[in-house]
């Protein structure tokens, strides 16, 4: 496993935990409203194998609960499931975030108990995924499927949209609510902007239109929340 980027404290990242946060390079989509795109196509040589981190690790024993696992998306790498065992067997929690396009992966991390908590994004309402996600075009079957694996399984986890006031409107958190009805928790992430984010000229909605977001989505969810907002 390359490693692309280490946070080596957070208080955000793992709900509940103190955590490191671990970038993998990859991904299959294109978002242009992302923060680590420079993990996305070209992510490079990576800036520590996987026995460097490891012996970061064994250090951090009593000063961290667990690792968050993000990229990109961690769910394109097939050492993923080794990764996150030996984690484990190091007697840490872990954490994976996910676009959900890999469900034939979250399902092996799943049934094998390889993460304590998942956080899957749910880019916009169907019609406008393709576009959400900087793609011409998208099978939505296989994020379909990695909710509903959420949705029935036993593993915590939570979903969440980055909301971009450019790319979304009222309407798609209604749509947003059915499809995930009965889901555990749902968070609402107001866009921040920074220099990696490819594309420019997207701003947050505003703090009223975040909540009445969130309206709409409680009746399908009720443990709805927003981030990013003071």
């Amino acid at each position: 496993m390359t490693i692309h980027g280490l946070q080596k404290m957070t208080l955000l990242d793992f709900p509940g935990h103190v955590a490191c946060t671990v970038f993998l390079g990859g991904c299959d989509f294109r978002c242009p409203f992302c923060h680590n795109f420079e993990l996305v196509e070209n992510p490079g040589p990576g800036i520590m194998a996987e026995a460097e981190f490891f012996s970061f690790l064994e250090k951090r024993r009593g000063l961290l609960d667990g690792v968050a696992i993000t990229g990109g998306e961690p769910c394109l790498r097939q050492d993923l499931p080794g990764f996150l065992s030996r984690i484990r067997e190091m007697g840490f929690l872990t954490k994976l975030d996910t676009n959900g396009n890999h469900p034939a992966m979250l399902r092996r991390v799943l049934e094998e108990g390889l993460a304590d908590y998942v956080a899957m994004d749910i880019k916009n309402s169907p019609d406008k995924y393709a576009r959400t996600a900087g793609l011409s075009a998208l099978d939505l079957g296989p994020v379909r499927e990695s909710v509903r694996l959420l949705l029935a399984g036993h593993t915590d986890y939570e979903f969440r949209t980055t909301v971009v006031a450019e790319l979304h409107e009222a309407a798609d958190f209604e749509t947003i609510g059915a499809w995930i009805a009965g889901a555990k928790r749902y968070f609402l992430q107001a866009f921040t902007d920074r220099d990696a984010v490819p594309f420019g000229g997207f701003h947050a909605p505003d703090a009223a239109a975040l909540r009445a977001y969130a309206e709409l989505v409680r009746p399908y969810v009720p443990a709805v929340s927003i981030r990013g907002v003071g």
